[in-house]
């Protein structure tokens, strides 16, 4: 039996339809209300409203669950890959052997970047941040490429060949703009290698030794990207779903989203903990001071890495990336004092009534600004990688935006509280 929600206003009622989700998720549907009302909803940070009906990833943040199509994110980080995971999210069921190897092949195929685009590359200033560049260039790609300027959606069956070119694509330009921050020359990916074998290739070799590809160190990386593949209506995810609801490209619309998760309370999070630590070490504590402090409202101390917006519980993904960084540190011996300081914070946390009382774990974040500093990644390419593992959940949701024969062009409301009518001063009568 269906249930209706009703809102009684000005001394009229309104019923609302609901919807109930197949996870049991409960929403009224307020897509007549300002027709029928003339009201709109207030809702500041999107905290309350659904922008979508989508069947790509489930969180239930109190019970901390996250999966992807239905499968839990603990048996994919066991059992899977990040390309065979790609196709989970984007195609909605897992591959057989042939559709992952001809998958695979697609990445083969386009991970090479038009030569011209070096060129691009050689124009930013050395010290230029990687997203910055990753953005541009992920834009500047579509331009080579004239079908995809000006493609449209039902009128060519490229979909899978620019989905592929676009995941391949962009850990090229990814270690491509690592090498220019860095004055670098850059290095060509190899057939040879898959996909986060290829990304370090590039990111570490020299045009005279190729990086050692440590089975431990890929694995850990492939783990990262992986977890980070989709995570719901997320600000970069939900930037790439308005960018698309207008039609724009699926390049423009995933360059979008690389700028939305360019910002430090999204996927500069990672980044803001290795600053942490590192001020703490600056300081000659050992997190203990730290701690204190931030459980201080007035110190202006925050505990980075810690806490979820989505996760009241112990988010899923932390649990799996903390027991690879154990494994990555003990197999490579890393010996680094932040790491220490890091390890402090944690046990520290998780120990401390006020923390715990406020479930304010450790979140995905934490551990990953700790790993990938283990395998020797620059901190400004924490939100590199970071994009590079969304790019999957970034193009199933535009590829769902694209299917619904109901999508209208995104166009949120406001409540206005500026002036009322006011009139145009001459420059001579103005004081």
């Amino acid at each position: 039996m269906s249930k209706e929600a009703k809102l009684e206003l000005e001394g009229k009622v309104y019923p609302l339809p609901t919807i109930e989700g197949s996870e049991g998720e409960k929403a009224m549907d307020i897509s007549s209300l300002r027709a029928n009302t003339g009201y709109i909803t207030l809702d500041d940070g999107y905290g309350n409203t659904g922008s979508c009906i989508s069947k790509i990833t489930f969180i239930d943040g109190e019970k901390g669950i996250l999966r992807y199509r239905g499968i839990p994110i603990e048996e994919l980080a066991e059992k899977s890959t990040f390309i065979e995971t790609a196709y989970l999210i984007i195609y909605g069921d897992l591959p057989t052997r042939a559709q992952l190897r001809k998958f695979s092949d697609l990445f083969t195929e386009y991970q090479f970047l038009h030569e011209d685009m070096k060129y691009h590359f050689e124009s930013f200033p050395m010290g230029a941040h990687p997203m910055a560049i990753l953005s541009a260039m992920i834009n500047a790609t579509s331009c080579f490429d004239e079908e995809l300027m000006n493609w449209r959606w039902g009128k060519s069956n490229q979909f899978d060949v620019y989905a592929a070119k676009l995941i391949s694509q962009v850990r090229t330009i990814a270690a491509y703009a690592y090498r220019k921050s860095r004055g670098l020359p850059l290095i060509y990916p190899k057939k040879a290698y898959k996909y986060t074998a290829n990304f370090l290739h590039m990111m570490f070799s020299t045009p005279y030794e190729d990086f050692e590809l440590k089975p431990e160190v890929v694995k850990a990386l492939d783990l990262i990207f992986l977890l980070h593949a989709d995570h719901e209506q997320n600000c970069s995810t939900s930037t790439v779903r308005m960018v698309a609801s207008s039609q724009a490209n699926l390049f423009a619309s995933a360059a979008a989203g690389v700028c939305a998760l360019w910002g430090p309370l999204h996927g500069g999070a990672n980044q803001a903990v290795i600053e942490m630590l590192v001020e703490i070490h600056r300081e000659g504590d050992d997190g203990s001071k730290f701690i204190a402090a931030a459980k201080d409202k007035n110190s202006g101390r925050r505990l980075m890495g810690f806490g979820h917006r989505v996760y009241k519980n112990y988010d899923p993904r932390a649990k799996i990336i903390k027991k690879a960084c154990d494994e990555v540190l003990a197999k490579l011996r890393v010996s680094d004092p932040l790491l220490d300081i890091a390890k402090h914070l944690e046990e520290a946390a998780l120990r401390d009534s006020y923390f715990v009382e406020r479930k304010l774990y450790p979140n995905v974040d934490f551990y990953s600004g700790i790993i990938m500093r283990s395998l020797g990644i620059p901190v400004e390419m924490f939100p590199v990688i970071f994009a590079i593992g969304r790019m999957p959940g970034w193009i199933a949701n535009y590829k769902e935006i694209m299917e619904d024969a109901k999508n209208r062009i995104a166009r949120p409301r406001q409540i206005y509280a500026g002036r009322t009518l006011n009139h145009y001063v001459p420059l001579e009568e103005r004081k």
